[in-house]
């Protein structure tokens, strides 16, 4: 009892302090590496993939690597795996081994920043240890269940995140098929220590790239042809990696430590990993797009429980012919599910990865004839002299940034494009033009979160009322909808704390950098560009801060981002002369062309893997 009670007080002062914590982790993971090394550590550890340079970035999601840098159910698995023997070492007894277990993973879930693959995967391995604790053989199928449960009460918007949905279609697919391709993989590589621990993670990263492909191209919209190559090849090095960046994490809350030594080895390995990344991730062939319908993706799986339920059928076969059999077992066929059931089950998998593959690269009737539908659709909604900006990626919740000023029929104009609820509405920042809109729509239409910097706190509470979650956003945070990604860029937290006297609200304004695949949009609110110190990198388009006005910064943002195409939202005969003669005069210079909601109308952008097109009404 006393160990509970003094477990409960460590976990209850980490947590409290986890905001703390995570700062002296981050600040030691970068201690004495270089910057790719340093952002990659974070991205295992903690989860932090922000700080990682573009062209990285995209080598691991060509190269189906991106997993590594979002924490997930092997950070927890690994944390488990290294506290144990380093707990008896100190002589702790198994039953408290597996309890200060459980107080480690109470510790990291909020510390690794509590998203939804990392709460699955907290509460996976809690029920796991409970379980042991208990005495009992372990259900890891219950333990998912209940991590299911668990997830969804916590916040059942979550069931809308496309990385729970991946999370869980990983694991499943790991507890169903890991087992009979390890046996596969045994029978090939013999018996031995390495052999067993080598097919062990071929098996793993097989299953789970078979149970999570249908629902990446179905979301997703491509298919990483090396993916399964990648992740076997980085595979030895990718546990190492992170065990070094814990114990880098852990030892950083103790002040005086020296962390290069244990950082230094670390960056080998993230290194090797990202080098693997970029053998895997560069080829031009890598990736192949693709268009995948729900129908497609639900067929796809069910031949795949279909090549499982054969496999099963096979293995319970031959352990009925072995029961029958006269003369004793060999020790060479006690491997499962025996030699004659493994010749099949390559076999029976091959035929379902085959049937996944024609699936995705055959030709459907959704298809229209002047190509395939865009994968994202970008309306800047002609509202008057205000922002309101929707994006909708398919098969994902849609998001708006902004929502105009009041009185101007934003859900009316929604459900004209088609939007019956919203992933996340976004109040850049706390005025009328931008926020009154999204004020008018809650308890008209479903949103599962309200995003805000800074934001009036009955509006707070309104949106609480109304089911929606609120979420604080500041430079360094990402909003995720299916492939797309919202990342803040402006402002830094330290402006947007409640301490802070409050200034010009406009240079407070929340500025986004929206990415789907290639495609990046800049949105900036009302933040013009001299106030903001921001260099996002080349950007397709660009809207023009504040609805055109003076903006001294505009000529050498332009000069930095090189955006294809500009948008302005402006009222017609507005009092503020928006957008103004220079500033037009600025996008003209820089050869911009430029769309503007007050003599343009709603500005439509649809975006696919060829490029985007936009039309205006």
């Amino acid at each position: 009892m006393p160990i509970l009670v003094a477990i409960a007080l460590l976990v209850v002062i980490a947590v409290a302090r986890s905001a703390e914590i995570r700062e002296r982790a981050t600040a030691a993971l970068g201690e004495g590496v270089p910057a790719r090394e340093a952002a990659l550590a974070r991205g295992f550890v903690l989860g932090e993939d922000d700080g990682l340079d573009e062209a990285t970035k995209e080598d691991f999601i060509r190269a189906g690597l991106s997993h590594l840098t979002a924490v997930s159910g092997e950070n927890v698995t690994l944390l488990a795996l290294l506290a144990m023997p380093i707990l008896a070492a100190f002589g702790i007894p198994l039953r408290e081994r597996l309890v200060w277990a459980i107080g480690l993973i109470a510790v990291y879930v909020p510390l690794a920043g509590s998203a939804p693959s990392i709460q699955r995967a907290g509460v996976m391995g809690a029920v796991g240890l409970l379980a042991t604790l208990a005495g009992r053989r372990a259900s890891r199928l219950y333990a998912l269940g209940v991590a299911l449960v668990a997830t969804l009460a916590i916040d059942p918007s979550v069931a809308a995140d496309v990385g729970w949905q991946l999370s869980f279609a990983a694991v499943l697919g790991i507890l169903l098929l890991a087992a009979p391709i390890r046996g596969c993989v045994v029978a090939r590589l013999g018996e031995g220590r390495w052999r067993h621990a080598l097919a062990e993670g071929i098996a793993v990263t097989v299953a789970a790239t078979l149970a999570t492909g249908p629902l990446i191209a179905f979301v997703f919209e491509e298919v990483s042809l090396t993916s399964l190559a990648a992740n076997v090849l980085a595979m030895p090095a990718v546990a190492p990696a992170m065990w070094l960046g814990m114990v880098s994490a852990a030892l950083s809350q103790v002040p005086g430590i020296p962390l290069t030594p244990i950082n230094g080895l670390d960056a080998l390995l993230l290194a090797y990993i990202a080098q693997v990344a970029a053998w895997f991730g560069r080829p031009g062939w890598a990736v192949i797009h693709v268009h995948i319908d729900l129908a497609a993706m639900f067929a796809t799986y069910a031949a795949l429980a279909a090549a499982i339920v054969a496999c099963a059928q096979l293995a319970r076969a031959r352990r009925l012919a072995t029961a029958r059999a006269p003369a004793p077992l060999h020790a060479s066929s006690a491997v499962w599910p025996g030699k004659g059931v493994q010749r099949w089950i390559p076999v029976v998998l091959a035929a379902g990865l085959l049937f996944v593959l024609g699936l995705i690269v055959w030709p459907r009737g959704s298809r229209t004839p002047t190509g395939p539908p865009p994968g994202l659709r970008i309306e800047v909604l002609d509202v008057g002299q205000g922002d309101a900006i929707l994006l909708q990626p398919r098969s994902a919740p849609a998001v708006l940034v902004d929502g105009g000023p009041p009185g101007d029929e934003l859900v009316a104009k929604l459900r004209d494009a088609g939007v019956e609820r919203l992933g996340a509405a976004i109040v850049t920042h706390d005025q009328s033009d931008h926020a009154a809109g999204i004020a008018e729509a809650l308890g008209r239409l479903p949103i599962s979160r309200l995003a805000y910097g800074r934001l009036d706190r009955r509006l707070i509470a309104t949106a609480r009322a109304d089911d929606a979650v609120p979420e604080r956003l500041a430079a360094g945070t990402t909003l995720r909808s299916g492939s797309l990604r919202l990342e803040v860029l402006w402002p830094p937290p330290e402006l947007l704390a409640e301490d802070v006297p409050r200034t010009d609200p406009n240079a407070l304004a929340l500025v986004i950098r929206a990415r789907w695949h290639r495609f990046t949009m800049l949105l900036t609110a009302d933040a013009e560009a001299e106030s903001t110190p921001l260099d996002p990198g080349p950007i397709d388009v660009l809207k023009v801060a504040h609805h055109g006005s003076e903006d001294a910064g505009l000529g050498p943002l332009l000069d930095r981002i090189r955006p294809r195409l500009a948008v302005i939202s402006v009222g017609a005969d507005n009092p503020y002369g928006h957008p103004t003669p220079d500033t037009l005069a600025t996008l003209t210079a820089h050869h911009v062309p430029t769309l503007r909601t007050d003599s343009d109308g709603t500005i439509e952008i649809d975006v696919t893997h060829r490029g985007f097109t936009v039309d205006s009404s």
